[in-house]
């Protein structure tokens, strides 16, 4: 019997994409130039991730740039049956506040191969935002601090960062296990996802890049262990 299934590269793929850029491009005239929407290809390397964006001035990013975090997240995982993630608070290096939303798109086997964000800068709505209320109420509780929209090559850096806070002093006073720790928050947040993330980590925390796998290596083992 013939396989009917779609696969992956296939034609349908390809008109599946293309489909997804004609809505993005719908939603984004339909709300004017405030509203950013992203396709990202989940085949391409995550540094490329996005194929088609509509309004990219809202977050500073062009077709052919990299993954943001939630893409990251999900590559990383792999999750088959992710939920849909509608109507959070992100931000943008300069500080723009987004209600945003992401969209998982599955091919024909059921594997997620695409996504589609919505990204809609709420900033200026905020300053009116009791006569606003209902636009830009999100659907999840209020946030400390709203999630960021980072290109992939300022996302190592951040994730570098928030491993040093994690383990709570620089560098050049951790010792072996404090290293390990931040060595663990990176891979479990997608760092080496990031081209050529290995050599700046290790040089970032001043060991070579064996001794870098080999604290990976280590936890895994510990984490099959217990």
């Amino acid at each position: 019997m013939e396989n009917t299934e779609e696969k992956e590269g296939s034609p349908t793929e390809s008109g599946k994409l293309e489909l997804l850029r004609q809505v993005a491009t719908g939603i984004a005239a339909q709300f004017g130039s405030d509203c950013e929407v992203v396709v990202h290809d989940l085949s391409r390397h995550p540094d490329h991730s996005i194929v088609h964006i509509v309004n990219g001035h809202v977050s500073g990013r062009k077709v052919g740039d990299g993954a943001s975090t939630v893409v990251l997240e999900q590559m990383e995982s792999n999750d088959p049956e992710p939920k849909d993630h509608l109507c959070y608070l992100t931000k943008t290096p300069d500080g723009k506040i987004l209600k945003s939303s992401t969209v998982y798109i599955r091919n024909g086997k059921g594997r997620v191969s695409a996504i589609l964000s919505i990204n809609y800068d709420i900033s200026r709505l905020l300053m009116v935002e009791g006569a606003l209320r209902e636009l830009v109420t999100t659907q999840e509780p209020a946030q400390s601090e709203p999630e960021k929209i980072v290109n992939v090559n300022d996302l190592l850096e951040d994730l570098i960062q928030q491993s040093v806070a994690l383990v709570g002093k620089p560098v050049a006073l951790m010792n072996k296990d404090d290293k390990v720790r931040a060595i663990r928050f990176l891979n479990q947040n997608g760092a080496f996802l990031v081209t050529k993330s290995g050599d700046k980590i290790a040089k970032y925390f001043g060991i070579s890049k064996y001794t870098l796998y080999s604290y990976i290596d280590t936890k895994q083992q510990e984490g099959k262990t217990v």
